[in-house]
């Protein structure tokens, strides 16, 4: 199909589209990185765009930001690969400073912490922060040890981090 204008042409009339996709979903792109998603996206657009299913400005904004999206998502999704697995920062209210040190810094350091603690939890919630963020196991092995499903396993993690969020156990690792 003939093109009515050159990419070099939609390019410059269209190059503020990703920037303002860019500034509207909040990237920091020092490096430019997000510029060529974006650029890349329009490139597509620009070769798959048929007419009579809509303007061409609406396909490129939809098309910059949809990509511009998922490459945040799959950065995010490698970010949370590289991470061990830990709780989030456990502190009483949105106003209270989070404690600097960890959990787990905390709990293998201190056996009389570590009792208290497990008297708050029921047996499978402590079996859950003993081997996952202790002895940083995955929950397949966990659920493999403990005769379980994987499924199963992660219920206890969230029930845990329920209780272990609220301001009792903050109060008592403060102490500890």
């Amino acid at each position: 199909m003939n093109k009515p204008f050159t990419f070099e042409q939609i390019y410059q009339q269209n190059k503020r589209r990703i920037h303002y996709q860019i500034h509207r979903l909040n990237i920091h792109d020092p490096h430019q990185d997000f510029f060529q998603i974006g650029l890349t996206a329009m490139w597509h657009a620009y070769e798959k765009y048929d007419p009579d299913r809509g303007p061409m400005a609406t396909y490129f904004n939809y098309t910059i930001r949809h990509r511009l999206l998922d490459e945040l998502r799959k950065q995010k999704r490698e970010q949370d690969r590289q991470q061990p697995l830990s709780i989030p920062p456990l502190h009483q209210d949105p106003h209270t400073p989070c404690p600097t040190s960890t959990l787990t810094d905390l709990l293998l350091d201190n056996h009389q912490l570590c009792k208290k603690l497990k008297s708050h939890l029921t047996e499978k919630q402590w079996k859950w922060l003993k081997y996952a963020i202790l002895e940083d196991m995955t929950y397949k092995d966990i659920a493999i040890q403990e005769n379980t499903t994987t499924e199963a396993v992660k219920s206890w993690g969230k029930q845990a981090r329920k209780k272990l969020c609220t301001p009792a156990i903050y109060q008592l690792l403060k102490e500890g």
